[in-house]
């Protein structure tokens, strides 16, 4: 319903509200996202600082082979871990008894 003396937008242009809105949302954003990326920013140097000023010793050929061992180890046991987990859903281990029906 039109009031007397209220234009009409044309189609394709945006009235004053919505083009403040849209200021005010595009505003919004950016007021979460500069701070985020500045904390990124701060926790990467901090990270390549700490790096180079407590580099210790170099790490011998059998800690990298105890390293890829633990890794693989646990990915072996998450891996094992989700295939249980899918299994006893899939077979109904998950169901209830039916003391709650």
């Amino acid at each position: 319903m039109k009031l007397k003396g209220e234009s009409v937008p044309l189609p394709g242009t945006m009235t004053r509200i919505s083009c403040r809105a849209s200021y005010m949302m595009a505003m919004r954003k950016l007021l979460i996202i500069v701070p985020l990326l500045a904390l990124l920013a701060l926790s990467v140097w901090f990270a390549a600082a700490a790096w180079w000023h407590l580099a210790g010793d170099a790490i011998p050929f059998y800690g990298y082979v105890a390293i890829a061992g633990g890794v693989l180890f646990s990915l072996l046991v998450g891996g094992g871990l989700m295939a249980l987990v899918f299994y006893s859903s899939r077979h109904g281990y998950d169901d209830l008894s039916g003391g709650d029906k």
